[in-house]
């Protein structure tokens, strides 16, 4: 009870700043970018032009590029399940419109616009199976995931630290595929919306960064609570329409991992990157346990990439439902 007390009060120490974190990192809805600045205007008199360029330049795309487009495109989507999740954080005041509730709402509202644009672009470009993609997104926002955080704002904020610098990664990779085959729409979306994963990426590190000058071993803990049990994707339970379980994300991680769009290797990365951002080997004062949490952290990066440098990657192209009979394989 003490120790959930405690956190309760850093969260209510750190809500005072949010403000500052909406002016810093997030972009009022007047000046942002929306997704109908990127895609064909249907009211221009040459809009057919456009989706005919639109479509001919997307023959280019080789299939696991589709794959993992779709996959992208299907995690944005299952937004409703992030925010709900964000707002049931203790310390969070989900009926308020201030504070940590205020963050999470404008946080939402950035993202909303990465599965819009996405979505309406793969509609567009006519080379996916739009239903299948449809009933795979239905699935996932009815499946929930389960990130092993549970309600503690700690362990929330490494996650998110994590996560979104993970999807800056693969939205900017797939954005690099889509320009060297000239693929100049789709290119710039996929930078736009990395742009937005980055802002959120460091502001939420900055959470963490904040929380360790308040309560440093309980956040030393929850990182590497976070750290035993892997960070998973938001679309771990990925799957197609007459599959009962979680079978596609396996299969769209292997694609993923073959262009190099994410990669183990990336994932290892992004732990080192918060190693040294939240200086863990220079903090003061942390107790036992958590020196021996801060020892396993530090560690952790070696022994997973010793691991990784065993691990080959599956060459299998699967089929999804997604992407069947466009011709592209």
């Amino acid at each position: 009870m003490v120790l959930k007390n405690k956190r309760l009060e850093v969260m209510k120490t750190v809500e005072k700043s949010v403000d500052d974190y909406v002016k810093n990192y997030l972009i009022p809805v007047e000046e942002i970018w929306q997704p109908t600045d990127l895609l064909p205007n249907l009211q221009n008199e040459n809009y057919v032009e456009e989706l005919t360029q639109m479509r001919e330049e997307a023959k280019e795309l080789p299939y696991d590029f589709w794959v993992v487009l779709v996959g992208d495109m299907v995690t944005e989507e299952a937004l409703p399940t992030y925010e709900s999740w964000l707002m049931d954080m203790e310390g969070v005041d989900q009926h308020g419109r201030d504070g940590w509730s205020k963050w999470i709402r404008q946080w939402t509202g950035e993202e909303n616009r990465h599965g819009d644009t996405l979505n309406k672009y793969l509609y567009l470009c006519g080379r996916v199976n739009m239903r299948e993609i449809e009933i795979t997104t239905h699935h996932l926002i009815n499946d929930g995931f389960d990130i092993g955080t549970g309600r503690d704002p700690y362990r929330n904020f490494v996650y998110t630290s994590f996560q979104e610098l993970a999807t800056n990664i693969s939205h900017k990779r797939v954005g690099q595929l889509a320009r060297k085959k000239n693929n100049k729409m789709l290119a710039k979306m996929c930078k736009l919306i990395s742009g937005d994963e980055m802002r959120h990426h460091l502001a939420y590190r900055e959470f963490v960064k904040t929380i360790l000058e308040y309560d440093a071993s309980e956040m030393i803990l929850a990182y590497e609570d976070m750290m035993r049990k892997k960070i998973v994707m938001p679309a771990q339970f990925l799957r197609e329409s007459g599959e009962e379980l979680a079978s596609a994300f396996e299969n769209f991680s292997n694609a993923a991992q073959r262009l190099g769009v994410y990669t183990t290797f990336d994932y290892i990365d992004i732990m080192e990157k918060l190693n040294s951002y939240w200086q863990i080997d220079k903090l003061n004062a942390l107790t036992d346990e958590a020196e021996k949490a801060r020892d396993y952290l530090m560690k952790l990066p070696d022994r997973m990439r010793r691991i990784a440098n065993r691990i080959s990657i599956p060459q299998d192209q699967i089929q999804f439902k997604w992407v069947e009979n466009n011709g592209i394989i």
